[in-house]
């Protein structure tokens, strides 16, 4: 069933996601200072890629001292951004039955998106 709603999902807007994705954490790599935000910025457009049947997990580093400062810095550079875009469109979405699935999924990436360090993506 995942597969099916990953199919849905790529068809439905999803490749344009992940693209974005990817093309902004390659720019964001282009400097020494931004390969980390870049990998962030990689694994979310790797979960905007197939979304379902995946899950998001805090790793045992998510309470460190590196974790919470590289946060911060990345909701103050523009993670909040991210994370309400895919908020709004988790709620657009959930408003029709049909909708929730794919609403969800968005809740999922805006959870990710406000705090990516210190998270990583599992199968579920």
């Amino acid at each position: 069933m995942s597969l099916l709603m990953n199919i849905l999902w790529l068809v439905l807007g999803g490749v344009v996601t992940a693209v974005e994705y990817i093309v902004a954490s390659v720019g964001m790599m282009v400097t020494i200072i931004g390969i980390p935000f870049g990998i962030q910025t990689l694994k979310i457009g790797l979960l905007a890629l197939c979304p379902f049947g995946k899950s998001e997990e805090s790793t045992p580093q998510s309470g460190g001292c590196l974790s919470i400062i590289m946060n911060l810095l990345w909701i103050i550079l523009g993670g909040i951004w991210i994370s309400l875009t895919h908020l709004a469109f988790g709620i657009l979405l959930c408003i029709t039955i049909i909708g929730i699935p794919f609403g969800k999924q968005h809740l999922k990436l805006a959870g990710l998106a406000l705090t990516p360090f210190g998270k990583q993506i599992v199968e579920k």
